[in-house]
């Protein structure tokens, strides 16, 4: 059987293009998927890629988009280069929004403008603190951060239903499992009128720019690097690999948790169940598609927000179920590793494999 041996040289440039071939892989896929669900595969295409960009409208729908998809990844960027891997972002997430929620909740109207950095700063260390979970468990005890933090999401989630169910529920909301439309003045300010984009995409091109500097221009980001893909390399230079695991987790706890912060008290303007809607998760995908790069990761961002679009346009317009746009994460995440697989590896076949085979042909001949 051919095997896989590692390539003593892969390509730099293929390195850098495997999300572009993911990408242009997923889309033939997707062309295939339409026409076997019976429709028009130019019209799928047209309204996965072209609608959420057509109009200015649909442009500021696509950053309203991005923004928390933008944020948690940058976050999760700092834990995977640390080797640390944060799986329960949707968690830190929720708790964020939880924290947001309760400071706007107990504001209400008496209030002035400092409390959208309160609010904010909730949020943050709402994410943080349920991030500190995992790694003060991985600290102490060893255990598993991949599992422990995604165990977490499922406990956020709870804890979301138990206050919107209990008790925050707004008895004046016909008996709907929400919370109290937060006030005006708690909430998130626009950027400009007739669209939803606020103040949070400013964050998160701010956080861009400074994750870049952080990572490529100071010291504190190459220990933060070093210490968690080489422990014993950073232990030999002094460099502390606890202090990277808890640095690591905190920074991604802390953007998920503003990313959720973002969210409550901005484009939803109350807790709800559906709070939770996936960018903890779709999060991932965005980083590693962005190739953990701060500047990769803002297109990567754009990219996931048009497959949550064009699934809901897909729903409206094409009857097609909402599902699709998480068909639609998971190809172009399979497609990456599989394109990543093939540019660190090549395969061997067996010399009696190429013998019999050279044969078969020779005899055919």
């Amino acid at each position: 059987m051919p095997q896989l041996e590692v390539r003593p040289q892969p390509s730099s440039f293929w390195t850098y293009a495997s999300p572009i071939l993911a990408l242009l892989v997923t889309v033939v896929i997707g062309v295939l998927l339409f026409a076997a669900l019976g429709k028009d595969p130019v019209k799928g295409l047209q309204v996965f890629f072209w609608e959420p960009i057509k109009s200015p409208y649909a442009l500021s729908e696509l950053m309203v988009k991005a923004t928390p998809l933008l944020i948690i990844a940058l976050g999760l960027a700092v834990c995977f280069r640390s080797n640390v891997w944060n799986i329960g972002a949707e968690g830190q997430f929720v708790m964020g929004a939880v924290a947001a929620g309760g400071v706007a909740l107990l504001a209400g109207k008496t209030t002035g403008p400092w409390i959208i950095p309160v609010i904010l700063a909730a949020g943050v260390l709402g994410g943080m603190v349920w991030a500190g979970i995992t790694a003060l468990l991985r600290d102490r005890f060893n255990a598993n951060e991949i599992l422990v933090s995604l165990m977490l999401v499922y406990v956020a989630d709870m804890v979301l239903n138990y206050l919107v169910f209990g008790p925050w529920k707004d008895p004046a909301g016909y008996n709907f499992p929400q919370t109290k439309t937060f006030e005006v003045v708690t909430q998130i300010p626009r950027l400009m009128q007739g669209s939803r984009v606020n103040i949070g995409i400013l964050l998160a091109l701010a956080g861009v720019a400074g994750l870049w500097l952080y990572l490529f221009r100071t010291y504190a980001g190459f220990t933060q690097e070093v210490s968690g893909l080489a422990p014993a390399a950073a232990r030999y230079a002094g460099f502390s690999s606890r202090r990277a695991l808890w640095v690591a987790l905190l920074v991604s706890g802390g953007a998920a948790g503003l990313a959720g912060a973002l969210e409550v008290a901005g484009p939803i303007g109350q807790l709800t169940p559906y709070v939770p809607a996936g960018y903890g998760f779709a999060a991932i995908i965005v980083a590693f598609v962005g190739r953990l790069h701060p500047v990769g990761i803002v297109f990567s961002a754009l990219l996931m927000s048009m497959f949550y679009i064009g699934g809901e346009l897909a729903q409206s317009r094409l009857g097609l179920p909402k599902s699709l746009t998480g068909v639609f994460q998971g190809l172009l995440l399979f497609n990456l590793l599989a394109c990543d697989t093939l540019i660190a590896y090549r395969f061997k076949f067996p010399k009696s494999l190429l013998t019999s085979i050279s044969a078969s042909f020779k005899g055919g001949r």
